[in-house]
C-alpha cells in the first residue's frame, strides 16, 4: 500500500495515481465503457412551493431503465445540480426525496428548497430495483448475472448516468455539479467523485471506516446478503490491502470534499476518517487545495443531525 506521506512532490504523483486507480478499479470489477442514450421520460410531475418534483426514468445500460426523483427549483436561471445518493434503506430514492423514511435525510428536497436542481435515483437492489423474490440489498441475483462486476462498481456507473440526467436539463450548469450521500450514499458519493471528473464538490456522511481500522472489514465482501466488493475477500483474509480510503480521497483531489462522521456509527468512525484526511491532505496541498478537504465530526448516533446538514449547506454554498 502506498504511503502518501512519503510522496516528495507532484512529479511522483502521476505514476502513483495510476497505480492507485488501477488497484481500485480492479476491486470494483468491470464497468461499461460504452455509454447508452438516456432517453429520459417524465412519468409524473408535482408542483410544490418553490420547486417542482418529477418522477423520471432513463436508461443506464442497453436493457434497464432506472427511476429517479428529479427536483427543479422555480425560476429560469442556470443553477448548480446535486446528485443525492440514498442510504442503505429499502425505500431507496424515496428517502432523499422526502417521500418515505427519515425526514432528516430528505436531502434532495432540502437542496431543491435551497435553489439547486437535485436528483435521487434508486440503486440496484433497492426501491423499484429489487431483484424478484429477494429482499432489499440481497445481491445474489446481481452476481449471478454479473460475475465480473461488483455492486459498488454498478452503482458508480449508474450514478454517472444520474449526472447525465441532471445535465439533460437546460437549468443545470454542467460546470457546477455536486454529490452528497449518507451511509451507503456517502460511499457512493466518494467513489463517483474519484472517477467522474464532472463532480466539483462532494459531501460524504458516514461513508467509510478505513479497511485497516475496521473491526469487521468482511462486511465489504461477505459471502451472502449485501456483497459490495467480492474481490476484496483475499485482502480481508490476509489483512493486506492494495489501497484504503485515503487513496480514494487522493484520487478525488483537488475536488472540494467534506467528510461527516461520528464515533457512534457502526459503519463510520471520526478517528479513522481523520487518519484518511491527514494522509490524503498531502495531495490536496501539492495541488494547491489544502482547504478543500475537511472532516466535520459530531457526537450522536441520530442519523444526520441538523448541525451536520448546515455544515454541508455551507460547503456547497462555498464551492458550487
Amino acid at each position: 500500500m502506498q504511503d502518501l506521506s512519503k510522496l516528495k512532490g507532484l512529479t511522483e504523483w502521476p505514476a502513483v495515481r495510476e497505480k492507485i486507480d488501477a488497484a481500485v478499479r480492479n476491486v470494483l470489477g468491470e464497468i461499461d465503457t460504452e455509454r447508452v442514450e438516456l432517453q429520459m421520460k417524465t412519468l409524473d410531475e408535482t408542483s410544490f412551493p418553490g420547486f417542482t418534483r418529477r418522477r423520471v426514468n432513463y436508461f443506464v445500460d442497453e436493457w434497464e431503465r432506472v427511476t429517479a426523483w428529479l427536483f427543479v427549483p422555480d425560476g429560469r436561471d442556470e443553477v448548480p445540480g446535486i446528485l443525492c445518493c440514498h442510504a442503505a434503506v429499502p425505500q431507496g430514492k424515496d428517502e432523499p426525496a422526502g417521500v418515505k423514511g427519515d425526514a432528516r435525510l430528505a436531502i434532495a428536497q432540502r437542496y431543491a428548497e435551497l435553489g439547486y436542481v437535485t436528483i435521487a435515483p434508486d440503486c440496484v437492489t433497492a426501491g423499484e430495483r429489487l431483484s424478484h423474490g429477494l429482499p432489499p440489498y440481497d445481491t445474489k441475483s446481481f452476481y449471478k448475472d454479473n460475475p465480473k462486476r461488483s455492486v459498488l462498481g454498478k452503482m458508480l456507473q449508474d450514478h454517472s448516468y444520474a449526472l447525465d440526467a441532471m445535465c439533460d436539463l437546460k437549468r443545470v450548469d454542467p460546470a457546477r455539479l455536486g454529490v452528497v450521500g449518507h451511509g451507503l450514499g456517502g460511499t457512493n458519493a466518494l467513489l463517483l467523485s474519484a472517477f467522474d471528473q464532472r463532480v466539483q464538490c462532494c459531501v460524504s456522511s458516514c461513508g467509510f471506516i478505513r479497511f485497516a481500522d475496521d473491526k469487521n472489514p468482511g462486511r465489504w465482501a461477505s459471502d451472502n446478503g449485501f456483497i459490495q466488493l467480492p474481490k476484496l475477500r483475499d485482502a480481508v483474509a490476509t489483512k493486506s490491502y492494495a489501497f484504503d480510503w485515503e487513496h480514494i480521497l487522493a484520487l478525488i483531489a483537488p475536488t472540494p470534499t467534506m467528510l461527516i462522521a461520528t464515533n457512534e456509527e457502526a459503519l463510520s468512525n471520526a478517528k479513522s476518517g481523520e487518519k484518511a484526511v491527514k494522509s490524503a491532505k498531502t495531495m490536496y496541498k501539492y495541488l494547491g487545495a489544502a482547504d478543500a478537504l475537511v472532516q466535520y465530526a459530531y457526537q450522536t448516533d441520530q442519523g444526520l443531525p441538523r448541525q451536520a446538514l448546515e455544515q454541508a449547506d455551507d460547503w456547497f454554498e462555498r464551492w458550487l
